[in-house]
């Protein structure tokens, strides 16, 4: 029944993809409808608001922006909103991080049209969905974080230097002194801490060394 379709807002900054997903999506006539669309963050959330539709689907890269950005906006300001970030990228560490902003799925954009429409209707009843070519790895590398087989911080997103970083700033070391101790420019370990700020959802380094340690990931 057309009450029933899953209403959807796309939000990607290639028209050509746009025109792709709802050419896809209407072979699906009565479970789901594209009610709106946009091709950048800014635009994309007073539409989110105004349409107040069953999920948002995003692409994790957006021209000037990024889709896991936007995720965490549109699910801290607008409540209930479900965001399903789609991605290029077969990479746990994207996944893990669409998770921690907010995402109530990822997908990979060579995902089929039923499959797709599956998991928007999954979303919209309240569940979380991942891609299925990558199910199966998640489940392991889950364990291996779990027994402490990666490094601190992968649960969180963040890259082995990005750890090795933010473990030198819990024990305090300035920028200078993080440089000298892993061998690199000061440059670039200002460059590290934008991205561990980014993936944290903070935006200085005491926030930073707050969620580090709150989350568990260094003591």
């Amino acid at each position: 029944m057309e009450s029933r379709s899953v209403r959807v807002v796309l939000v990607d900054d290639h028209e050509m993809v746009l025109e792709g997903l709802k050419a896809m999506l209407a072979r699906f006539t009565g479970r789901v409808r594209v009610v709106g669309q946009a091709t950048s963050a800014e635009e994309a959330q007073p539409v989110v608001a105004a349409l107040a539709p069953d999920v948002v689907l995003c692409d994790v890269r957006l021209r000037g922006s990024s889709g896991l950005d936007l995720c965490r906006r549109l699910t801290e300001e607008i409540p209930d909103c479900r965001v399903v970030l789609l991605s290029v990228y077969d990479d746990e560490q994207y996944l893990y991080q669409a998770l921690r902003a907010g995402a109530a799925g990822y997908l990979l954009k060579r995902i089929g049209g039923e499959e797709l429409v599956r998991s928007l209707e999954q979303v919209r009843e309240g569940e979380t969905v991942v891609d299925s070519t990558m199910a199966g790895r998640i489940a392991s590398s889950a364990a291996r974080m779990e027994s402490g087989e990666y490094w601190p911080g992968a649960r969180l997103g963040l890259s082995q230097r990005e750890s090795e970083v933010l473990g030198l700033m819990v024990a305090g070391l300035s920028n200078r002194a993080v440089a000298s101790k892993l061998v690199i420019g000061e440059e670039t370990v200002k460059s590290h801490a934008r991205a561990i700020y980014r993936k944290l959802g903070v935006s200085d380094r005491a926030s930073a060394v707050a969620a580090a340690l709150r989350e568990g990931v260094f003591r």
